[in-house]
């Protein structure tokens, strides 16, 4: 059967059967990619994560306000007591996105529900965009093949399930169409159109970084681009203004967004986008005026100029203190650390409070196999055979200035994606593109190859089941560790980010202090749980996921290693009315006295210890054994963390040989007992509220919440302590 047999058509159209196999396929992308995100639906309708939480609260500011409103917001329930400028400390693109689709598609559903299911299906549309994309640098088939590897991409999903109503999945969807539309104008034939996609182009990628700031990395490979254009793009008279018009608008409209805004205009990100421009420009005059002989090499020198100085004016803009992120303001405007980073891997484990972020973490090869499996010889596969010449001599090949914007778009994705888990998007990105390709041009050559009839029969479809093998095995093995099953997760709202099984005691604690509370009260606790205190209770928090200032993390570290009667001082002075603790603890039965013991443990509070004695510049070791996990005494009886954990050593436990120990020893266990240290209004701080699961004495894990008044009237020198 030919793929281009007419079905139908009309004056304007001809619809061929290999129209009807584009749709059926991309439809069969759209609905495995939704089957797969909306697997932590089956654990409860709610936002998964913390971020999700802050733009479902923006995102109803502007329903309930307006567009007007929300852009002179200043929230005094986030970042007590300076407060926080909504709009120019947000991804406005997902808030206006959400806001706007959701008053034109939403129906009869609550706003709620309808951010939990934005992701998902913003994220599963995406797969027609990364079909127009690779489809323009690899043909059809290459372009089907990414559709559905996109719909699988673990990292890809990890960060876009339903629920997860972050920025990724939105700015992954403007990012790739910008890319799109700017190669499709490089594409164009016909100028009408050519500059209609050049305008959408820089519309979308301006809207792209006001979605997410993670979109600067797209930056990078059109930045690099366009140095090379001038020597793989013959038309020489679009580029000269083609290529300005597009980095000219971008620029413009991003300048008009508060965030990015005018600092990435004329940053890093800006100027990585201007130099090319103007090298591109003098580049092409460079080449008119040299002989034919010379044009390139005179053009490569020029080049090499550019990298030189580009690399020296970079190098006097790196000097700036990394504890605080103040830059030099006579050099370049520089990105925050965290992209830095990304840009520079000797940058990792030099910032304690970007490295106690679990996203942050440095990427192992193990890792990045779990990750992209079999992608990452099929992107090899992939580079190999577009610098074959055999193949280049097919009349499918991909074009040379698109080949090189693959390589480019290749090597960048793997580069900045080495720094942190996060960045593995732009890896899976990358990959998808090249293995697409790859595998397209393998298919190609492979039924291309004429045996006899039964043989050619055999071989085509054996290289179909092996292929198909290759790119299904992630999805279904192992068992219990595989593409699909590792995100049928419960929102972390149920767990705490714990290895626990889900509770309900998170929304239970957020509408006991909305009810239970003052309107008007101020609550500590670790940034991870600010997000959800402002949305879930109504209540003013301290610190959250997204407090720009370090300082005051770091002093939300202090307040919590420090001694009890100090802490209760600086909370004084913060006006704080109330710390929030989250314990993580597994009930493993009673002693010989009837007692209830417990191992404490597994993703609350009492297990970031370590980060957040280094965020707050505390010696770790000052407070937790050799295993960097076990607390010691000093940390129970001498910070304020440690007393409000209502738990309390007895004794500690070696499993292998069952043997018991006053103290601790290597590769024994702590074994504690529940005890409210607080309960007095003679403290400093006293409890007024324990979720359900800490009253349950069954056997199994705990998860649950504490929440402590501050004594505004404690009296230090009653203190039985001192």
């Amino acid at each position: 059967m030919k793929s281009d047999r007419i079905l139908f058509q009309s004056d304007i159209f001809t619809f061929k059967l290999n129209h009807l196999i584009i749709i059926g396929v991309l439809i069969l992308a759209f609905s495995i990619s939704m089957s797969i995100r909306s697997q932590p639906l089956d654990y409860g309708y709610e936002l998964n994560e913390f971020d999700p939480f802050f733009n479902f609260r923006a995102t109803e500011y502007i329903i309930e306000n307006g567009f007007s409103e929300y852009f002179q917001w200043h929230d005094n329930k986030s970042w007590y007591p300076e407060g926080r400028n909504v709009s120019a400390t947000s991804q406005i693109m997902l808030h206006s996105t959400a806001a706007i689709t959701y008053q034109l598609f939403g129906g009869n559903s609550s706003l709620y529900d309808y951010t939990i299911m934005f992701p998902a299906i913003i994220g599963s549309l995406t797969v027609i965009v990364i079909f127009a994309l690779v489809r323009l640098l690899g043909g059809n088939l290459a372009g089907m093949i990414a559709s559905l590897l996109f719909a699988v991409s673990l990292p890809i999903i990890l960060r876009g399930t339903a629920g997860w109503f972050k920025s990724e999945p939105l700015g992954i969807f403007y990012g790739i169409l910008g890319l799109y539309l700017f190669l499709s104008a490089i594409k164009s034939k016909n100028q009408k159109i050519t500059i209609l996609k050049i305008v959408f182009a820089s519309i979308v990628m301006a809207f792209g970084m006001a979605s997410w700031g993670g979109n600067q990395f797209f930056i990078i490979p059109v930045g690099l681009f366009i140095l090379a254009l001038p020597f793989v793009n013959k038309d020489h008279k679009f580029l000269l203004w083609g290529v300005p018009l597009f980095v000219g608008l971008f620029l413009l409209i991003s300048s008009l967004f508060e965030r990015p805004g005018p600092n990435f205009v004329f940053g890093l990100g800006g100027i990585s986008l201007m130099i090319p421009t103007v090298f591109l420009i003098i580049c092409i005059i460079i080449q008119k005026v040299s002989s034919e002989k010379n044009k390139i090499r005179n053009g490569l020198f020029f080049l090499f100029s550019i990298f030189i100085l580009a690399s020296f004016f970079l190098a006097l803009s790196s000097q700036f203190d990394l504890s605080n992120e103040k830059l030099d303001e006579n050099f370049i405007p520089l990105p925050s650390f965290r992209y830095l980073n990304a840009l520079n891997p000797f940058l990792t484990n030099s910032d304690p409070l970007v490295d106690s972020v679990g996203e942050h973490a440095p990427v192992s090869t193990n890792l990045s196999f779990l990750l992209h499996s079999i992608w990452m010889i099929f992107a090899g596969l992939g580079i190999w055979l577009l610098f074959s010449k055999k193949i280049s001599q097919n009349e499918n090949y991909v074009k040379n200035d698109m080949k090189l914007f693959v390589l480019i778009i290749g090597i960048s994705g793997a580069y900045v994606s080495s720094a942190f888990i996060r960045l593995e998007i732009f890896a899976s990105i990358t990959l998808i593109i090249l293995s697409s390709i790859g595998l397209s041009l393998l298919t190609k050559e492979i039924f291309k190859i004429s045996f006899s009839n039964k043989k050619n029969y055999l071989i085509k479809i054996l290289y179909s089941i092996i292929i198909i093998s290759f790119f299904t095995t992630p999805l279904v093995y192992p068992e219990q560790g595989n593409w699909i099953n590792v995100v049928d997760e419960p929102p972390i709202i149920f767990t705490g980010a714990s290895m626990y099984p889900p509770t309900n005691d998170w929304l239970e604690t957020m509408e006991w202090i909305k009810v239970n509370t003052p309107e008007n009260a101020k609550i500590a606790a670790w940034w991870d749980y600010g997000y959800w205190i402002t949305a879930l209770s109504e209540r003013t928090t301290f610190v959250d996921n997204a407090t720009l200032s370090t300082n005051e993390i770091q002093k939300m570290a202090t307040v919590l290693m420090s001694p009890p009667e100090e802490s209760w001082k600086m909370l004084k002075e913060m006006n704080a009315d109330y710390v929030l603790v989250f314990v993580a603890a597994q009930d493993i039965g009673n002693n010989s006295e009837n007692e209830p013991l417990y191992v404490v443990g597994g993703g609350g509070d009492e297990s970031k210890v370590f980060w957040i004695s280094k965020v707050g510049g505390f010696p770790a070791e000052k407070y937790l054994e050799l295993d960097v996990k076990t607390p010691k005494p000093n940390f129970y009886e001498n910070t304020l963390l440690g007393k409000l954990i209502p738990f309390s050593p007895v004794v500690y436990y070696q499993p292998s040989t069952e043997k018991n120990s006053p103290v601790y020893k290597n590769g024994f266990i702590e074994i504690s007992v529940k005890n409210i240290k607080y309960n007095s209004d003679n403290d400093p701080l006293k409890l007024v509220y324990a979720s359900p699961s800490f009253m349950n004495d069954n056997d199994g894990e705990l998860l649950f919440v504490v929440l402590y008044e501050v004594n505004k009237n404690y009296n230090l020198s009653y203190n039985p302590l001192n």
